[in-house]
């Protein structure tokens, strides 16, 4: 199947969460999460639900846990703990939850924030892959990131990378 089937075959809107990893943010000062929230929402895909998660290992682990095991959304997007410093712990946290890492995604951003930001662009540590049936996106919570992640990346293959996942052996089509 080309490209273009595979997109026009796409499911309908995804249910979509929002996990912001912060000390520090609250609701008020949560930008990276709200830009995510009104770019998914503008793209027509629904909000199923929002929090904030400390930045703290044992605690994020046992939230993603919970969060995964919700099944009435389909896509995760995770905002901020994508750096190097000791507490930015969402990639750590993360690859050990996915099924299957989808590695073109970070290659892909750090590639783009190279054109943006220059050669910090190699410090993220931005992710994505499947976890229990979900995609999973991994993505500063810089504003600036964020709409870069969502809007070139995430956003236009989001209906074709969900009906990929949601393929059963007996849908499989030989190529």
């Amino acid at each position: 199947m080309a490209l273009e089937e595979h997109r026009a075959a796409a499911p309908a809107p995804a249910a979509v969460y929002v996990v912001t990893l912060s000390d520090t943010r609250q609701e008020a000062t949560d930008e990276g999460g709200a830009a995510v929230r009104a770019a998914v929402h503008a793209a027509g895909h629904s909000i199923s639900g929002w929090r904030i998660v400390r930045e703290e290992a044992a605690g994020m682990r046992r939230e993603f846990e919970e969060l995964l095991a919700i099944p009435d959304y389909d896509v995760l997007i995770v905002t901020g703990g994508t750096g190097i410093a000791p507490r930015d712990l969402a990639f750590d946290t993360l690859d050990d939850l996915y099924d299957r890492p989808v590695p073109g995604f970070g290659e892909l951003f750090r590639v783009l924030s190279y054109a943006e930001i220059g050669a910090a662009a190699m410090l993220s540590r931005a992710s994505a892959g499947i976890a229990r049936g979900k995609l999973v996106f991994s993505i500063p919570g810089a504003p600036a990131a964020v709409r870069l992640a969502l809007h070139k990346l995430i956003l236009p293959e989001l209906g074709h990378m969900l009906g990929e996942v949601r393929r059963t052996p007996d849908t499989e089509r030989p190529h």
